[in-house]
């Protein structure tokens, strides 16, 4: 296969510094991990709060340019022709690399309490935790945002033709706009700082880039599986309206500690606990997709990506963030290592592994390849799948001890009082780190590498190496045992064992309210804790390695007699 236009090109560059911020990003994860583990690691030279800004702010970046790429190179294809303005892409490629330059350069300053003020305004650095990029960088952030909304409104065709994908990009990249505004302007009173930080991380993330995250999914199963655009379309659709319905309130959960009324405590706990309806609609969605036929994958890593990406979305931002947003358990959990175990697989499950799998479509496409060597891929998924669990699982049971030793026997946090009791998990953190780095370090050499690297003669085509010589005649492989056919009432079987161990988790973050906790006996909530934890962790490990088995030994068809990407926007069948 090749692409159809031309300008789906210029995504390619997107795609890269995409990998390069990616890798960078993973090493600073892991030096905070052992700076965790030894506080005097490079202090002075790197501290932690500069380093711990740089893997934040870099985390954003990488994903924000995937997301850039993607759109460009699926652009073309809702739209039946090239991209609009394609100087002012290659432009914004540049402010989006000048922004980065500068963003990491700027945050080492902080050290020295330099943050540039001018007309009461912070140009280098403004130290607000996931914005912390000055003004200069958020003006030019601004204007590389107007102009990805530009492009895509005028690459798209007239309105009238539009079906729900094209709306949920469109609605996507114009809040992706305006939203950001409200991170333009320095407030001096903490509250009302904190009220209007959340309005651009909450509604990106929960709002805008969840937008964008579902139309983007729904497409890629189009091209990957054949899918009708009307039955992905109706996906997208409801899967959008619940996320606003959800999102917009659930805003308020990041209001309970910071000085505002009391009353969000109650709005934001009933709102938060309905914002995964969206994602069990998103993971359910993927299912019929990928077994509306039995035809084999076409690019195994590109789909383990996205099968990974909806799965934890519905593990770290479902589950996880549903057990700690309620004012009950978040009173315990805020700003504790439990905090972390729901963000790192939220945010780089959900939105990072899309970037990856969008990658794993559209390089190969770019690079005229008609088939490639896919084991490296299919490993660098399963080595930063495994590594992500495992740090997710040291980040949530520290945390438990966290907030046991801290919070409920109030021993001082910075005194180092409580570093025995969450020695091991510290120890831990670094191990899967290491083994998500070199996760990473596979994913880019890949993808970099891709089409220019010797083609190996043992490497088959995914599909061909599944395909049993002697199945029956009508291409159906008779499977028995781990890698038979998946079927829905399966599947929602798998979903209920993750919402069991949620609710197990729920239970025991609610316990630290009970008397007998606090008078200073752990024992419900650790049990509860190392229950839960490792049995949701371990169910998700199970039943992705179940999914992707189902998929592989599915049986060699003929090959679909249109291209993939040339799909027809007027289906309705």
């Amino acid at each position: 296969m090749q692409i159809q236009y031309q300008t789906q090109r210029l995504s390619m560059r997107f795609f890269m510094l995409m990998l390069v911020l990616f890798f960078v990003q993973v090493v600073f994860g892991l030096l905070l991990s052992l700076q965790h583990v030894d506080p005097a690691l490079l202090a002075g030279k790197l501290n932690f709060n500069v380093a711990r800004t740089e893997h934040l702010n870099l985390g954003i970046l990488w994903i924000l340019s995937g997301f850039i790429g993607t759109i460009l190179f699926v652009g073309p294809l809702l739209s039946k022709r090239e991209l609009a303005a394609p100087g002012l892409i290659k432009f914004l490629f540049y402010a989006l690399l000048a922004v980065v330059i500068w963003n990491v350069a700027t945050q080492f300053l902080a050290r020295f309490g330099i943050a540039g003020w001018w007309l009461g305004q912070p140009w280098f650095h403004e130290g607000l935790e996931y914005l912390e990029a000055g003004r200069a960088a958020d003006v030019v952030i601004l204007i590389g945002f107007s102009i990805l909304t530009y492009v895509v409104l005028k690459t798209f065709p007239p309105r009238k033709e539009w079906n729900e994908i094209h709306w949920g990009l469109a609605l996507g990249v114009i809040a992706l706009t305006l939203v950001w505004i409200f991170g333009l302007f320095f407030i001096e009173r903490q509250d009302v700082s904190e009220y209007f930080r959340w309005y651009v991380v909450h509604y990106w993330v929960e709002g805008v880039w969840e937008v964008i995250h579902i139309s983007l999914v729904g497409f890629l199963l189009v091209l990957m599986f054949d899918a009708k655009v009307k039955s992905v379309g109706y996906a997208v659709f409801w899967g959008i309206s619940l996320v606003w319905l959800s999102g917009l309130i659930g805003n308020a959960h990041h209001y309970f500690w910071i000085g505002t009324p009391e009353f969000w405590q109650f709005w934001g706990s009933l709102f938060s606990a309905l914002e995964p309806l969206p994602l069990i609609f998103c993971f359910w969605h993927i299912y019929l997709d990928a077994h509306h036929d039995r035809r084999p994958l076409k690019n195994a890593p590109a789909f383990y990506f996205i099968l990974g990406s909806v799965v934890l979305e519905q593990v770290g931002a479902g589950i996880l963030g549903f057990t700690m947003t309620f004012a009950l358990t978040n009173v315990w959990s805020h700003g504790t290592w439990v905090t972390p175990s729901h963000a790192h697989l939220a945010l780089f499950g959900t939105f990072g592994m899309l970037g990856i799998a969008s990658a794993y479509y559209a390089v190969p496409l770019m690079r005229n390849l008609q088939g490639y060597d896919e084991r490296l891929g299919r490993l660098a998924f399963w080595l930063v799948f495994v590594g992500m669990l495992g740090m997710s699982f040291a980040f949530a049971l520290g945390g438990t001890m966290q907030v046991f030793a801290y919070r409920t026997l109030g021993l001082d946090w910075f005194g180092g009082d409580i570093y025995p009791a969450m020695g091991f998990f510290k120890a831990l953190v670094p191990v899967f780190g290491t083994v998500f780095l070199v996760g990473t370090g596979l994913i880019v050499y890949d993808l970099i590498t891709l089409g220019h690297r010797v083609p190996s003669e043992a490497a088959t085509p995914a599909a061909a190496s599944y395909a049993d010589p002697h199945a029956p005649a009508n291409g159906v492989q008779a499977v028995t045992g781990w890698s038979r056919y998946l079927t829905g009432y399966e599947t929602g079987l798998w979903l209920l064992g993750m919402w069991f161990f949620g609710a197990v988790i729920t239970f025991g973050l609610l316990s630290f309210n009970l008397a007998s906790v606090q008078a200073g006996n752990p024992t419900l909530p650790y049990l509860l804790a190392s229950i839960g934890y490792p049995g949701l962790l371990l169910v998700t490990l199970l039943f992705v390695w179940r999914f992707l088995a189902s998929m592989g030994a599915r049986a060699q068809e003929p090959a679909p007699a249109a291209d993939a990407g040339a799909y027809a926007l007027g289906q309705t069948a």
